[in-house]
């Protein structure tokens, strides 16, 4: 199996140092071997801490199966199955953000909704339960004063204050002193002004199942806690977050356009170069990672469970944590079921 790793640029910084003057009771040889070593530690650490500091979001999706991202041989976007003696479940790869009203082909999407068990969704309305979840905590981040862009730099400043001059804001709007919260706003903020949405395809998908009348099964969560744990992610996390945002914001939504355009196409590996700031930044916030293990286990579970009905079924995945090492179709093989790719997956063979 190969490995690809997609991530952003790594900075590595290093603090100054300074040393009082001391009395030597010890010869000079040995006590300058002992101070060389001690300085040399020191460096390390100081250039460790930095990078630390420094150092963009992580995907927690980066790492791919390199043998599932195979480009779809049917017309439109691609799938994959899960199968096992008696049972099909037809997994469609989701982009984690899309133009509103997107458009696509629906055909292979409609010949597979009839008949099916179950349409199983990606967790239920992110875009409106983490608004709310958002606004309740940063409700209490604005009691910490005024504008965030103040507490920046003449430089960070003007560039925060283009940013959201781009969206349409004002600097009221981020009233924290929170640098991720600030970042996570913006990003939000970007996706509104640019019509992007993470709720299309999967909006249009409820829709035709409901119509068709196919069970849907759709899980929810309380994002509450997650949330309010921004206030704990440190301040350089927040910082690093903040600076992708508007590295994103100044560059506009033609990445997105561009990977949506591929996945509409089946274009895998093209579908896959999408924007992720708002997950990587997620990504920072201390339980983030349970929080993504419990969801991909989710999936993986209510795939499982539709196996058990003998037919198919249909269940819709984001795009990368469907592909990721230790992700949705990697676990499931794990677990024993056959899993079929965008090549080998097509109306011809069924």
């Amino acid at each position: 199996m190969r490995l690809t790793v997609s991530g952003g640029r790594r900075r590595i910084g290093m603090t100054g140092l300074s040393v009082a003057d001391y009395y030597r009771t010890i010869p000079e040889r040995r006590m300058s071997v002992r101070f060389r070593l001690g300085l040399l530690v020191a460096v390390l650490l100081a250039a460790t801490s930095a990078a630390a500091q420094t150092a963009p979001p992580v995907d927690p999706d980066a790492v791919l199966v390199e043998e599932l991202v195979v480009t779809a041989r049917d017309p439109g976007p691609a799938w994959w199955k899960v199968s096992d003696a008696d049972t099909t479940v037809y997994v469609l790869g989701a982009p984690s953000l899309a133009p509103k009203r997107m458009q696509w082909d629906l055909s292979v999407f409609q010949r597979r909704l009839e008949g099916a068990n179950v349409v199983i969704l990606p967790f239920q309305d992110l875009r409106v339960r983490v608004t709310g979840a958002i606004g309740a905590a940063f409700n209490l981040m604005r009691l910490r004063g005024g504008p965030y862009e103040e507490r920046l730099d003449p430089a960070s400043r003007a560039r925060f204050a283009s940013a959201r001059e781009k969206v349409g804001k004002s600097a009221g709007r981020y009233g924290t002193g929170n640098p991720l919260a600030a970042g996570l706003m913006l990003a939000t903020d970007y996706r509104e002004a640019n019509n992007l949405t993470t709720s299309d395809p999967t909006k249009l998908i409820k829709l035709l199942a409901q119509r068709a009348k196919v069970p849907i099964s759709q899980k929810s969560y309380d994002l509450g806690p997650l949330m309010g744990a921004i206030i704990r992610t440190s301040p350089a996390a927040g910082r690093a977050c903040l600076d992708e945002v508007l590295t994103q914001v100044e560059a506009g939504p033609g990445v997105t356009l561009a990977a949506t355009r591929a996945w509409a196409e089946g274009d895998v590996r093209g579908a896959l170069g999408n924007e992720r700031t708002w997950e990587r930044c997620i990504a920072s916030v201390p339980g983030a990672q349970a929080f993504d293990n419990r969801v991909k286990a989710d999936q993986v579970a209510a795939i499982e469970q539709a196996l058990k009905a003998p037919g198919h079924a249909i269940a819709v995945v984001p795009l990368r944590p469907l592909l990721s090492q230790g992700g949705v179709l990697d676990r499931l093989r794990a677990a024993g079921y056959e899993v079929g790719t965008p090549g080998e997956v097509s109306e011809e063979t069924e």
